[in-house]
């Protein structure tokens, strides 16, 4: 998804972060524990919004130490798509809004080298490098290099073009296992431009690089998005 201004399981789960109106400086990140379902695995990052049509919020990242019980590792402020959040289900591309749900993150990119201790796999990007979010091509929401012959360029992303935001990013995998056509293409986390996004997630450039070093691909890292101070449905994607 352009920055700027971001097999489907058939239960849906309950991200319960918070019960009434909470002023802002009192929101503390929830507990992962709280989730009907984290993944499986013992890595989760949680990008919470105050409410729907929030353009930020909060990303803190957690791991399940021994016991069961969820620690908080960090925490950075996000920032959310121009018209904030919607379910993943419902989402149409080019809306400008950041897709709720459960997702795992498949690999992470950068035009920068990625930083020292990075596990999660890292494709350095190029200048034959595209993100592909042309409905009619075979490659929609695919990384593109060079670009496929039945892709247009003025429907994707060249991605060097964005030194800021894809200085480093993590794909999050939003419609990406079988991507619907329409639903929307190139959902990432990345360092923050100018402001909201264009439906990805976006966080500082420090918080980037403390995210891609603690990363760790056999912990099934997920990433849930949603909002705070209510129940807010979410599917697993």
């Amino acid at each position: 998804m352009r920055p700027g201004v971001l097999a489907v399981a058939s239960a849906s789960l309950l991200l319960l972060l918070g019960t009434g109106a909470v002023p802002a400086r009192a929101v503390e990140p929830p507990s992962p524990s709280l989730l009907a379902d984290t993944g499986g695995g013992s890595q989760l990052i949680l990008a919470q919004a105050p409410r729907a049509n929030s353009t930020s919020g909060t990303l803190s990242w957690w791991e399940r130490r021994r016991g069961g019980a969820w620690v908080k590792v960090g925490s950075a402020a996000a920032r959310f798509g121009a018209k904030g959040l919607v379910g993943g289900r419902v989402r149409k591309q080019g809306a400008y809004t950041t897709p709720t749900g459960l997702y795992d993150l498949p690999f992470a990119f950068g035009i920068k080298s990625a930083p020292n201790g990075t596990r999660v796999k890292y494709r350095r990007v190029n200048g034959s490098s595209w993100w592909c979010e042309d409905t009619r091509s075979r490659v929609y929401n695919r990384w593109s290099e060079p670009l496929a012959r039945d892709c247009r360029a003025s429907e994707s992303e060249r991605l060097i073009s964005y030194a800021t935001q894809y200085a480093y990013g993590v794909v999050i995998g939003y419609n990406y296992a079988k991507p619907v056509k329409g639903r929307g293409a190139g959902i990432f986390l990345h360092v923050n431009g100018r402001g909201a996004t264009a439906g990805c997630v976006s966080v500082a450039v420090d918080a980037m690089r403390r995210i891609l070093r603690w990363v760790d691909p056999g912990r099934a890292p997920h990433i849930a998005i949603g909002t705070v101070g209510g129940a807010t449905a979410v599917t697993r994607y």
